[in-house]
């Protein structure tokens, strides 16, 4: 943080979205700037790329509001658990344009990197720093399939009792703005016993809204994970984040196109994807894909397949999982809607762990507990050989274009091993 920064801290006092920059004198005569930001948004505002902004508790960006963040701008989340966990929240009906560039990227981060304006990355934290703040929420108005089929639901991560948090409606096109060269970093504080913050969540968000080359690093849960909505997603890295790295509910009906995943030693499924959990039903297209595994994960999965997911699995590459890792059908749900082509597959190719033999191989199906359980003849793993293929270390002909991704932190720090 910048001596500026610093300074800013001590002698603010109280704050709120409304300060605007408004200046404050000091006992020598001078000026700082607030940079805290917190509560409510009462007004439009842009954060410039000239001090470190810091988010204390929630910051919202309410319906009618907008938010503007300049290419390059730095964002440190403070401390704080439960109720008091900090965390950038668009609700429905707010705006948010965050606009980097390559070259300037922009960065959120915890209070304790001691990262500089100017720079792309401080010196003191690593990929294994984890939940120190908590990270983005942006929710929306567009299709999303609730339990009872209700009109909207509350986000995870976010108390019950604030309505900031809810998100859904019937607007597929609904626009919450622009996410494009954003790297999130060292978030998934605690909110509750088993609930912490997503590193970006979208809830019910909608196609009008951009969501484009962004990163996820050393999240304590999910990297990214799409709660129902529409939203196209596309050139997106998530690099050792606890739980998976993209996580699709709720009848998630959008593409997410041209991603990296790659697991740290905490790290669970590459993919963990569930359906609809009311009657509205919808399908995702997941494309253009490079899954990187991690031998020492205490689960590092491909992917789960769950809960009546349906939609389009296409061109991924996985090299580096473990012997025992697999792709499975977790229950009769999904395995029906594999039988009748709502879950499709299609040119996997896999760089082989020791010990297993073909590139299907890894392709399962864990029905058995079921009642009444759907076994498949041929079975999942026999007819995944119709779209899996086993490739030397780096050989692959589809996967992600890695060379987009040469601003983020992961492509300068992961040794990706291929």
């Amino acid at each position: 943080m910048s001596l500026l920064s610093i300074v800013a801290l001590g002698l603010v006092t109280s704050c709120s979205s409304d300060d605007d920059n408004t200046p404050i004198t000091d006992d020598d005569g001078g000026q700082v700037i607030d940079n805290v930001l917190s509560g409510v948004m009462t007004e439009d505002r842009e954060l410039t790329n000239d001090i470190i902004w810091r988010i204390e508790g929630r910051y919202v960006v309410p319906d009618g509001i907008t938010l503007t963040i300049q290419e390059g701008t730095i964002l440190q989340g403070g401390p704080g658990q439960g109720a008091n966990a900090s965390v950038l929240i668009v609700a429905r009906g707010g705006t948010i344009l965050a606009e980097g560039t390559a070259s300037q990227p922009i960065i959120f981060t915890a209070a304790g990197d001691n990262i500089q304006i100017g720079q792309t990355a401080g010196t003191n934290l690593d990929e294994n720093d984890r939940g120190l703040w908590g990270g983005v929420i942006v929710l929306g108005r567009a299709p999303s399939s609730f339990e009872g089929d209700a009109p909207e639901w509350q986000i995870e991560g976010i108390p019950a009792n604030d309505p900031n948090g809810r998100y859904g409606g019937t607007i597929p096109n609904d626009n919450s703005g622009i996410l494009r060269y954003v790297s999130i970093r060292h978030g998934g504080t605690l909110i509750g016993e088993g609930n912490e913050i997503n590193g970006l969540t979208l809830g019910g968000v909608g196609n009008g809204t951009v969501i484009d080359h962004i990163e996820v690093v050393a999240n304590v849960d999910d990297g990214i994970e799409w709660f129902g909505g529409t939203v196209n997603s596309s050139n997106l890295v998530v690099w050792s984040c606890g739980d998976d790295a993209f996580d699709l509910d709720q009848a998630y009906s959008g593409t997410i196109s041209n991603i990296l995943g790659v697991q740290g030693d905490n790290s669970d499924h590459a993919f963990e994807i569930d359906g609809p959990e009311g009657s509205f039903e919808d399908s995702f297209i997941i494309e253009n894909a490079t899954l990187v595994g991690n031998l020492d994960a205490t689960n590092g999965e491909y992917a789960d397949y769950r809960d009546g997911a349906m939609g389009a699995t296409n061109n991924v590459y996985a090299i580096g999982f473990k012997t025992d890792s697999d792709v499975e059908l977790d229950n009769n749900g999904v395995a029906q809607n594999f039988l009748d082509g709502k879950l499709t597959f299609s040119n996997w190719e896999v760089t082989l762990p020791n010990g297993v033999a073909n590139a299907n191989d890894i392709f399962v199906e864990k029905t058995a507990g079921n009642e009444n359980p759907i076994i498949l003849n041929p079975t999942f793993t026999e007819r995944a050989a119709s779209w899996s293929t086993a490739v030397p270390a780096g050989q692959n002909t589809v996967g992600a274009d890695l060379s987009v991704f040469g601003w983020t932190l992961t492509m300068q720090r992961a040794n990706l091993g291929f």
